[in-house]
């Protein structure tokens, strides 16, 4: 395992994290909670030492088998949460006022919940939605003082964003006048290379970390989702993958294939490369819910990047579009 610097929190993580999400239950079905405690700890043992998961995740539990697979270890794990927004609203909507998602009293709720969850405090707590409009808001001054409040007592570390889906230009503001903001969540794959464009270099310029999310494009870069695959029974991917969009994918994963197996194993492995490729990645945090996913996924902290001309030949293969609508 590779490691990279986490922006101005100093913090250095592990090129491969683990995405907490599927882990919760709830919105992913057919999750075993032995199988994701064993996960945990074979990525850790081989030398993941960044979980990023969310209050919001099976309504905590997710932190609570976090804990559980860190119980009994010496070896320092780095842990980022998430508060959800007040008004259960995802992603933020225009206009919305800060009060309205992330008053004062629910922000250090959520993050005394997610400690109690945790066993101990969240070294990153991040907006699990944001505007940047918020930081105009008459509220932001109160909200800012409380999460400084937070850190100073101990029970959050340091302070991020989940920026919106699809939405990098929504937090670069508070990339670039906000000091309490040390790293932004973003979506970033293949498909989706809209952060490359504003926000990638604006973190670069003001030591901001990147963690980045959805880096096989739920599944779909996997090369798994293709017609007549189906999902477990309340699984949010029957949304996620509605109508025709199974057969949209599996033409354009067939087009990559052949690309990203010049240089990678296995498509979900050149799609990881690709993202550790981009020199303001700090982390990428796919899902995992097996051992095996965990020892393929870390194996991919190797060193080995994808080649320019690889990355040349991916811009054409960009497909900016908005599944979670």
């Amino acid at each position: 395992m590779r490691y990279r610097t986490l922006g101005r929190t100093g913090y250095t993580v592990s090129e491969i994290g683990f995405g907490a999400w599927g882990i919760g239950g709830a919105m992913w079905q057919g999750s075993d909670d032995d199988a994701s405690l064993a996960a945990l700890r074979a990525a850790l043992d081989a030398g993941l030492d960044f979980v990023d998961t969310a209050l919001a995740y099976g309504d905590g539990h997710s932190e609570r088998l976090i804990a559980r697979a860190l119980a009994g270890r010496s070896e320092r794990v780095l842990i980022a949460t998430k508060m959800p927004p007040d008004n259960r609203t995802w992603p933020a909507r225009r206009g919305v006022p800060l009060r309205a998602a992330f008053p004062v009293a629910h922000v250090r709720r959520c993050a005394e919940r997610s400690a109690e969850n945790l066993g101990r405090p969240a070294d990153l707590l991040q907006f699990h939605v944001w505007r940047d409009e918020w930081l105009a808001d008459d509220e932001w001054p109160a909200v800012e003082r409380t999460l400084e409040a937070l850190v100073a007592e101990g029970t959050v570390r340091a302070v991020g964003i989940s920026v919106n889906d699809h939405e990098p230009d929504s937090a670069l503001l508070a990339v670039e006048r906000c000091d309490l903001i040390s790293s932004v969540q973003v979506i970033y794959n293949i498909f989706d290379r809209s952060s490359e464009r504003r926000l990638f270099p604006l973190c670069r310029t003001c030591n901001v970390g990147v963690i980045a999310r959805v880096p096989l494009d739920e599944g779909a870069l996997t090369g798994m989702v293709r017609p007549g695959v189906t999902f477990p029974a309340g699984d949010w991917r029957h949304r996620y993958f509605q109508g025709d969009r199974k057969g949209e994918v599996a033409e354009r994963v067939a087009r990559l294939r052949p690309l990203l197996l010049r240089e990678a194993d296995t498509l979900a492995a050149g799609a990881l490369r690709f993202c550790l490729s981009h020199p303001a990645v700090s982390t990428v945090i796919p899902g995992m819910r097996t051992p095996e996913h965990a020892w393929a996924n870390c194996a991919v902290s190797d060193g080995r990047l994808l080649s320019p001309s690889l990355l040349g030949e991916l811009t054409a293969h960009a497909w900016e579009k908005n599944y979670y609508e």
